[in-house]
């Protein structure tokens, strides 16, 4: 058993611990949990819970069900909304096979793999995310739009506001649990909020952006509230997004700086961007897995909707923010595509490999736009050489079919489980009849 270990069974037994639950991902990205006693703990550590890896969507086949979780000791942090006495911890789980191999279906195992691809050319993965996310009041009818807790825009400071009340909580918990958050504010529709995390190691921040997701939820519960991820729960107002700073080092060094260097961006951040221009069609069924995603990317001028590039150009997929001069660990490049509804680990898988493609075969970045793109005629947007995104769930998973580097980063298993998934989604989106075709039409026809 190592300090970590040690620690952790320790602190256990000072701080009252009663349960621990053992946290990891279905292939969409929600969260599971089984809860053990402190004295199943070491046994965990040692050999892994086991668990019917077939009863979780996508993780085993049946006749593969026997799987076993077993907690990263990294991870462990005390739930604050349980309670000071009697309380309980959580920690993240690997997914292991009964041979006590990585399982292949374990979203975690997933960045793993593209993590160590990196390391292999010397490189670790930097993400800073900006979480968006709306607040509604409770109780809603399910069916019918929900009311936002305020009407409040972007920047608005509202006097006693409920979502500055809502924040400073929420921050608070995130914060008791070693997750930094860097900014926080009011965003552009009613209730909208932003929530802004510190750089972290990607796969610290897949974890740190689950754990983000329930701490919002449970806060809200708490203050009789509803929180949303959905990326277009509002006709009129803006999706939410998790736009996505990232950077490449190499040990020390950040390996998308160069001094004196356009923007301050290295040939290896010039190839980085190329290769995720090349691939963001085969990558946004992922990035974007829901039907309502579209909604958030098509239905108005505030997502990305075009892939291209700019420096400083909030309509570019790929932005390259401002640059500090003098301060060359802060040279970063913003992928702007991502909803907060994403499976973050597989996501960031799909990045990652999609720009270290990019480095390996040495691609040349296309000029940058400098235009709002939405402004744009598409006529002006072919001579730039600006193509679209997919417009809906279907067209994002027919593209993806055929991506060797999606079908090769994910894995066998979970590509094909994720196209099945897909496809019955938008076969079940596709035969519903909606209140708009109730409304628009019922009464004419």
């Amino acid at each position: 058993m190592d300090r970590q270990q040690e620690f952790i069974l320790r602190s256990i037994e000072e701080r009252d611990i009663r349960f621990i639950r053992l946290w990891f991902t279905d292939i969409l990205g929600s969260l599971k949990s089984v809860s053990i006693a402190p004295a199943e703990l070491e046994g965990a550590f040692a050999e892994g819970i086991g668990f019917d890896g077939s009863a979780i969507e996508g993780l085993a086949r049946v006749h593969e069900a026997d799987m076993l979780a077993k907690p990263d000791p990294s991870t462990f942090q005390v739930l604050p909304w349980r309670g000071e006495s009697q309380g309980t911890a959580r920690m993240f789980c690997d997914i292991l096979t009964p041979d006590r191999e990585p399982a292949l279906m374990d979203p975690r195992n997933v960045l793993k793999r593209a993590l160590n691809k990196a390391a292999e050319h010397g490189l670790s993965f930097y993400t800073h995310p900006e979480i968006e996310f709306y607040l509604f009041k409770e109780p809603s009818t399910w069916g019918q739009e929900p009311e936002p807790v305020d009407q409040a825009g972007y920047f608005d400071h509202v006097p006693r506001g409920t979502t500055h009340d809502f924040r400073r909580a929420a921050i608070g918990v995130l914060e008791s649990m070693g997750i930094s958050v860097e900014f926080s504010h009011h965003e552009a529709g009613p209730g909208q909020n932003e929530i802004d995390l510190r750089y972290a190691d990607a796969l610290t921040m897949a974890d740190n952006i689950m754990t983000f997701r329930t701490v919002i939820k449970e806060v809200a519960l708490e203050q009789g509230l509803f929180a949303s991820f959905m990326p277009k729960p509002l006709n009129e107002h803006p999706g939410s997004g998790m736009h996505t700073h990232f950077s490449l080092f190499e040990g020390d060094q950040n390996a998308f700086h160069e001094a004196g260097a356009e923007y301050q961006l290295s040939k290896v951040g010039r190839q980085f961007i190329a290769g995720m221009l090349k691939h963001a069609a085969e990558i946004t069924a992922v990035t974007n897995q829901w039907v309502n995603s579209y909604k958030r990317i098509w239905g108005g001028a505030e997502a990305p909707a075009y892939i291209c590039w700019g420096h400083n150009n909030r309509s570019a997929l790929i932005r390259v923010p401002m640059y500090k001069p003098g301060k060359g660990q802060s040279t970063r490049v913003e992928y702007r595509g991502l909803d907060s509804a994403t499976n973050p680990y597989l996501a960031y898988a799909l990045m990652l490999n999609a720009g270290m493609k990019g480095i390996e075969q040495g691609l040349e970045l296309p000029e940058g736009a400098d235009d709002n793109v939405w402004s744009l005629t598409e006529a002006e947007r072919r001579a730039m050489g600006i193509t679209r995104l997919p417009e809906n769930l279907d067209q994002a998973i027919s593209i993806m079919e055929d991506s060797e580097l999606v079908a090769e980063t994910l894995g066998e298993g979970v590509f094909d489980f994720f196209l099945r998934n897909k496809r019955a989604e938008w076969a079940d989106y596709r035969s519903q009849v909606t209140p708009f075709e109730l409304k628009r039409y019922l009464p004419l026809l």
